[in-house]
């Protein structure tokens, strides 16, 4: 009987300490004169838009430069197939890709090209597309046959407040409704399903990521970071060392997140 009773203890123990599992900084990469926006990564490399001086920078993990990518306007939260860097670029409604192998770019076709108003961001997943359209309050979707528009100006359920990010998955579109401080999630016809961070004041939900477990929202004014559970329940803040973050991704086992202010990217295990 006591050793039932010591294995359900053990057992306990180990369901606990599994639960209150949280990040933990273990370093940081300065950026030198680069302000950063958005943040993707192909193998080794990390690329970061640099809207202030219109260009993507990639760097290696020690946080050297290894390449520079200009002439783009405001480039702003990136993604990647694998091998090329997809750029919303604010300034000129186009989505920039870059060859990462020889520095060639081209244009992604775009649906309503005539009326985007301020490119923010930019979701990959297989042959779907999502594009964060600032100005116009709305997400563009490619299901991988047709455009779909939805949302409108507005801090009703399915409504934005000029959105910054998306994030599609397997079965769901998130959006960091920026002005409306809060993410939204939903389905692949455009409907919302649910709303992220009521409870938690966020100001300014400028960049998020969803992992398999988690979802990551980069709540700048506040100058912290918050990570739920895929049920919208709060699981940890992070706000130590953080000035102005403004996007993150998960590479790993690593949580990179990068501070507009501080000019730099926070690692954490």
């Amino acid at each position: 009987m006591k050793h039932i009773v010591f294995s359900i203890l053990i057992s306990i123990l180990l369901i606990s300490c599994q639960q209150n599992k949280s990040w933990q900084e273990v370093k940081t990469i300065d950026l030198g004169n680069v302000t950063p926006i958005g943040i993707t990564a192909i193998n080794n490399s990390l690329y970061i838009s640099d809207g202030d001086h219109n260009q993507v920078v990639e760097f290696n993990q020690n946080g050297e430069i290894l390449n520079t990518f200009k002439e783009l306007e405001r480039p702003m939260h990136l993604d990647t197939d694998g091998e090329s860097v997809f750029v919303p670029e604010y300034g000129t409604d186009n989505i920039t890709i870059i060859n990462t192998t020889n520095g060639k770019k081209s244009q992604m076709p775009l649906a309503k090209k005539d009326s985007l108003d301020a490119l923010a961001g930019i979701a990959l997943y297989q042959n779907e597309r999502a594009i964060a359209d600032f100005y116009n309050h709305r997400i563009l979707y490619f299901n991988g046959s047709n455009w779909i528009s939805f949302g409108q100006e507005g801090k009703e359920k399915g409504a934005f407040y000029y959105p910054t990010d998306v994030q599609i998955t397997a079965d769901k579109i998130y959006v960091a409704d920026a002005y409306n401080n809060r993410i939204q999630v939903f389905d692949k016809q455009g409907n919302a399903l649910s709303i992220i961070g009521k409870e938690e004041k966020m100001n300014a939900a400028t960049g998020l990521y969803v992992s398999e477990k988690e979802i990551f929202v980069t709540d700048f004014e506040n100058d912290r970071v918050l990570i739920y559970n895929h049920k919208g329940e709060l699981k940890q803040t992070i706000n130590q060392g953080l000035e102005k973050p403004t996007d993150l991704l998960v590479i790993g086992s690593a949580l990179y997140i990068i501070n507009y202010k501080g000019k730099n990217i926070k690692i954490f295990e």
